[in-house]
């Protein structure tokens, strides 16, 4: 015999119909593995609304102390239609200037009622960037590979800040470039690497970190146009894992050098 299926409205349903039929709340309470109260409780129900009584009701509070009275919401409503390029802080404030007796609500409840009214607009979602690292070579020969970072920022006595472009071999540990430069932007970098390119040829391979001017999370494959050039010419980019900078550790420890003899 296959299992019969059945839901609390089926159950209180039978409970309702068999008290129509003359039996004792008590003995079906008992049969039905409910309270007296609760027994009653449905009864009630069925008596005060019918079949509808049986279903479960909302336990939502009818009344909400805190709630925004209707007449100042439908204020904030009007005064944004009349502004419809001002902000909660500015309707808010309208509001008080006009009606200084009452007592109004914060300013994040403002935003709240006119984003309820579609007031606001929604900001666009940010593409996040998850950078992942790219293979890591094992040059062997000189030129194999280069590696390149920003050795952070230096406040300078003039209270300008200097971020120094270092160019390095990965096998020779040559420093073929260490210049002082006034941001991270990529322009002035073409002119530095193209003259590293002329005196010491091209590379196999560059590698570096995630961060501008060698990488972008807005672009497609997280490309820049200084790594975009870097493919034209035939180079290789390696790229460490973020988090890591022990990837490019030789690098990091010239800068550690770099760091000593310059402060």
């Amino acid at each position: 015999m296959p299992w019969m299926e059945t839901c609390v409205m089926d159950e209180r349903t039978k409970f309702v119909g068999r008290l129509l039929a003359g039996e004792k709340m008590a003995p079906l309470c008992r049969e039905f593995g409910i309270s007296r109260v609760t027994g009653h409780k449905i009864w009630n129900r069925y008596q005060q609304d019918g079949s509808r009584g049986l279903y479960n009701r909302s336990r939502a509070p009818h009344k909400h102390p805190n709630q925004t009275p209707f007449e100042i919401e439908q204020l904030i409503v009007r005064l944004k239609r009349e502004k419809p390029n001002w902000g909660a802080p500015k309707i808010r404030e309208l509001v008080s200037r006009k009606y200084p007796t009452l007592q109004l609500p914060s300013t994040s409840t403002v935003h709240s009622i006119l984003d309820r009214h579609n007031f606001v607009k929604k900001r666009r979602a940010r593409n996040i960037f998850r950078a992942t690292a790219t293979y890591l070579s094992e040059p062997e020969q000189p030129n194999d590979l280069w590696c390149v970072d920003f050795k952070g920022q230096f406040r300078m006595r003039n209270d300008d800040y200097c971020y120094p472009l270092t160019i390095s071999d990965f096998v020779s540990r040559y420093l073929f470039t260490c210049e002082a430069l006034d941001s991270t932007a990529a322009r002035p970098c073409f002119s530095i690497f193209e003259e590293a390119f002329q005196e010491h040829g091209l590379p196999v391979a560059i590698r570096s970190d995630n961060g501008n001017p060698f990488a972008s999370g807005n672009s497609t494959w997280n490309m820049t146009r200084l790594s975009v050039w870097w493919i034209r010419l035939g180079i290789k980019l390696e790229r460490i894992e973020p988090g890591n900078p022990q990837q490019n550790g030789r690098h990091e420890r010239m800068h550690r050098t770099l760091k000593l003899e310059a402060t």
